[in-house]
């Protein structure tokens, strides 16, 4: 018998996951679901399904809403689920006629990850194979204001019950719902919705030496608070529901995000002030606001953010030094492996805010952004460095990023300045570079010039290099690419 198209692709996806050693003998799935609330509603435009390798058996993921894009405001949809080893995956649009009437092939992004897709039943089902867990946008008719944002994570290795000793379980109901209880080591989010109703601010804080769970299926509408605190986790597959900002890092060390989902906050998805050994890791995050941004860090050191995505209507990347209420340099943050989509401003802002009253200014250095894919973006500076109000800004290192849908954009728009943010310019950019990074063929004719200037002859951009950047098939060239002013 003739193998079918669909055969002989998959075929070669499990083949490619023999040979890069990710197939598993035992291929594992986890598929959960969620309680609707006003803001957490069920998509009818797509449906997914999941099946491990080897099995006939397919699995129903539920797909939600999310609300992206604050200049096009529009639905758009998540789905998620855990694997191990190789899984496949079945999309199906099942409402074409919401989707954008040109006639642009489905596509699965990051292009950077090379999947193989099978497309049928007439160009709305898109079948693939996945032999790692990775952050996607499913995209029909080249629609990307309604698309399906699909997230494989690893799976869930760490649980609890609710019934460990020190824990208080959050199960919604009567005195249960005061979280803060100093001793507690553990606070536990059951599945289903949860809501402080008495609590000021709608805030939860959590305590030092505490563990807070989000089980999968806990649907939390609150903000969490870690505040003067240390040695707090914050883990699970739990979603935040619209909350005021997301999770919010002052004055604390050691403290770990792993694996929930952040949905529409009014304002940041994680805010970090004046901390230390901050971990974010397996974040998914959505934005339509203004002031959405993803990740803020404002005088914050030895951080690490990792297998995080993030499509925001602000920043999704953004490091400062003083700025409100928190002071000091910033240094020591590490970026690997992000997925970015900035429907406005920058996928990566660095140095804006800082303390003009401290004489030779504060510093912002050793940041390392690598290994990251940029899905859109429609401002400015993608890897943006502003360096205002006295701020010190060097060692900047931007390695092995791929650059995808952009619209209109620059690689980097590397200034100091003294702007509506700042109340005094900076004092310079220095030991910047950028190396290893790939613009699409598709998007190269809709990058500008990278913006490079100098604020005045004492307070401009040092030291900087460009290594193996490329605009499709085209090296960088200094003289056509890069708007140089030095005064």
């Amino acid at each position: 018998m003739k193998p079918t198209p669909v055969t002989v692709i998959l075929f070669l996806s499990l083949f490619l996951c023999f040979l890069t050693g990710n197939a598993s003998t035992h291929p594992r799935l986890s598929v959960y679901s969620y309680t609707p609330t006003d803001g957490l509603r069920s998509n009818e435009v797509y449906s997914v399904s999941v099946r491990a390798s080897g099995s006939d058996e397919w699995q129903s993921v539920p797909v939600w809403d999310c609300e992206v894009d604050m200049h096009h405001r529009s639905t758009a949809a998540f789905a998620q689920f855990d694997m191990e080893g190789t899984v496949e995956v079945r999309v199906k649009l099942e409402k074409p006629a919401t989707m954008a009437a040109d006639t642009l092939p489905p596509t699965l992004r990051p292009a950077s990850r090379g999947i193989d897709c099978t497309i049928g039943d007439g160009g709305t089902e898109m079948l693939f194979t996945l032999c790692e867990p990775g952050y996607f946008s499913v995209e029909f008719g080249g629609d990307r204001h309604h698309n399906l944002h699909l997230f494989a994570n690893p799976m869930l290795k760490e649980t609890y019950t609710g019934n460990e000793p020190g824990c208080i379980n959050w199960n919604g109901g009567g005195k249960q719902q005061d979280v803060f209880v100093k001793d507690a080591n553990l606070i536990y989010f059951a599945p289903g919705v949860h809501r402080p109703k008495d609590l000021p601010g709608e805030d939860i804080r959590i305590p030092s030496n505490c563990t807070v769970f989000l089980a999968p299926g806990s649907v939390v509408q609150a903000r969490l608070i870690v505040d003067h605190a240390e040695n707090v986790r914050i883990v699970g597959r739990g979603i935040l529901d619209h909350p005021l900002r997301g999770i919010e890092v002052t004055h604390s060390r050691n403290v770990l995000i792993d694996g929930i989902t952040v949905l529409n906050p009014r304002h940041y998805t994680v805010f970090g002030g004046a901390s230390s050994n901050v971990t974010v890791r397996n974040l998914k995050s959505f934005s339509a606001g203004s002031w959405t941004d993803g990740i803020d860090l404002m005088s914050c050191h030895d951080a690490d953010i990792e297998n995080v995505f993030l499509r925001t209507s602000d920043d999704c990347l953004a490091f400062y030094c003083h700025r409100w209420w928190y002071w000091g340099d910033s240094y020591g943050i590490n970026v690997r492996k992000a997925v970015l989509w900035c429907d406005f401003a920058h996928p990566v802002n660095i140095g804006t805010h800082g303390d003009d009253r401290c004489e030779e200014g504060e510093e912002l250095h050793h940041v390392n952004i690598s290994d990251c894919d940029i899905l859109r973006n429609t401002g400015d500076g993608m890897l943006a460095i502003n360096c205002g109000d006295k701020n010190r800004i060097h060692h900047i290192t931007f390695s092995d990023i791929r650059m995808e849908g952009i619209e209109r954009g620059r690689i980097t728009d590397m200034r100091v300045v003294h702007g509506a943010y700042n109340r005094a310019p900076g004092n310079y950019i220095d030991q910047v570079e950028f190396s290893d990074i790939k613009v699409r063929e598709e998007s190269a004719a809709h990058i500008l010039p990278s913006r490079i200037h100098d604020y005045d002859g004492e307070h401009g951009v040092g030291d900087y290099k460009f290594r193996n950047v490329y605009y499709g098939s085209r090296l960088h060239d200094s003289a056509a690419d890069e708007d140089r002013q030095r005064k």
